[in-house]
């Protein structure tokens, strides 16, 4: 859901584009192991939205105390070359 361009809060869509970097922060009670898995799945699964060229471009966090009100919740920021359509 983090990579989904209508969860985007930028009229530019990452689809027309290319990922440099990203960071995902985490809150709640979730296992890092899981987290650092899921977000390799993430990037081999799309690897045509990643530069080749940087390695390792995806970093994730995880904060084990939920926002309140919520069991757990994500923030996603990338740089991506889609913002030159803007």
């Amino acid at each position: 859901q983090q990579f989904d361009a209508k969860n985007m809060m930028c009229a530019a869509d990452p689809r027309h584009g290319r990922y440099l970097t990203a960071a995902c922060m985490f809150r709640g009670r979730m296992s890092t192991k899981e987290v650092d898995e899921q977000m390799l799945n993430v990037q081999n699964k799309n690897s045509s939205y990643f530069v080749e060229w940087i390695p390792n471009n995806i970093k994730a966090s995880v904060c084990d105390i939920p926002p309140k009100g919520l069991k757990m919740s994500t923030t996603f920021v990338g740089n991506s070359t889609a913002i030159q359509e803007m």
